[in-house]
């Protein structure tokens, strides 16, 4: 990378992001196509899972159940996304220290210390996001116990339900208020908590942290700069629903013609495709940021860059990040 290695403004940590994946772009996309594709796989298994269950015509004892799937794809597919991270962190600290870096190499990297990452992951997940999951479990339950149980799959029958009893109609539509408000105070802090640990991954990668000890480093490192970090993630989000947007245009366009209707199962899978292609394009964005955002956070506050220079010249023992192993 031969870049000095010195603190950064936000500004010059988006433009080396940008310049980074540009010119090694197939580094970095070649690592994040790796796990876009495992992704892909669960999705296509979850879409398969459906037609088990008779999509777009649910028999009437699976319809809620058919959730259940859905749950196990999106966690699966987040645990497998958050590897893709590891990985990309990874070859982004072989890159910016000069050393070398390979897809494959990046790829092996996360085998040895896999439940290592994985638990990191869940922690910082249930941390940050458990509020926003138990105000989603009360709507979902209150939904199930208070409305018709088709209601997800016939939007007519809310009309219905509205006119049979419109006071335990009412009252769920007033608990739905409460639970409004607590959704969005759930969010802020999940998202509080989300920037508060994202130096966790690069910390337990570079330096081979444990979990917990990786959670508390970054909390250290990010002091005074998360409002840096969240600009990073905001910008990858908009970049990435964008993205998306034009990916699933086609699949909108259905929907508006087709109100209430299931999409067919072809649509279905174009729109797995459309979520592979973000994946693979956007994902290593935000994970080459953070990387970035790690090592300045360090410069800034550990003089890493006098150290780096002193173990470069020799006059202090080398303490290389792990090299790619040789086969």
């Amino acid at each position: 990378m031969n870049y000095q290695l010195r603190p950064l403004t936000l500004g010059e940590i988006l433009d080396r992001t940008a310049e980074l994946y540009r010119t090694r772009f197939a580094l970095f996309g070649g690592i994040s196509a790796i796990f876009a594709t495992v992704m892909l796989a669960i999705q296509l298994l979850y879409v398969r899972s459906l037609v088990m269950m008779g999509y777009p015509n649910f028999m009437a004892n699976l319809k809620w159940s058919s959730g259940l799937p859905a749950v196990v794809e999106v966690l699966a597919t987040l645990l497998v996304g958050a590897l893709s991270v590891v990985a990309i962190n990874r070859a982004v600290s072989w890159v910016y220290l000069d050393q070398a870096a390979s897809v494959r190499e990046a790829a092996r990297s996360v085998l040895p210390r896999l439940g290592r990452y994985l638990w990191l992951m869940t922690r910082i997940s249930l941390v940050a996001w458990l509020p926003m999951a138990l105000v989603y479990a009360a709507y979902f339950a209150l939904l199930l116990m208070m409305m018709p149980h088709d209601l997800l799959t016939n939007p007519a029958a809310a009309q219905t339900a509205a006119q049979q009893d419109p006071s335990k109609f009412m009252e769920f539509g007033a608990v739905v208020l409460i639970l409004v408000p607590l959704g969005f105070l759930a969010f802020v802090y999940g998202m509080f908590m989300w920037v508060r640990y994202s130096l966790a991954v690069p910390a337990c990668v570079v330096e081979e942290l444990p979990a917990g000890k990786a959670i508390n480093r970054s909390v250290e490192l990010c002091k005074g700069s998360w409002w840096r970090i969240f600009v990073l993630w905001l910008l990858v989000a908009v970049v990435r629903g964008v993205l998306g947007t034009l990916f699933a245009f086609p699949i909108i366009v259905l929907a508006f013609k087709h109100p209430g209707h299931q999409l067919p199962m072809q649509w279905l899978l174009l729109q797995q495709v459309g979520i592979f292609l973000s994946n693979a394009l956007i994902g290593p964005i935000y994970s080459i940021g953070l990387t970035l955002f790690y090592f300045d956070q360090r410069i800034r506050k550990e003089g890493f860059d006098i150290e780096w220079m002193m173990q470069a010249a020799g006059m202090t023992p080398a303490q290389e990040l792990p090299a790619p192993q040789s086969t």
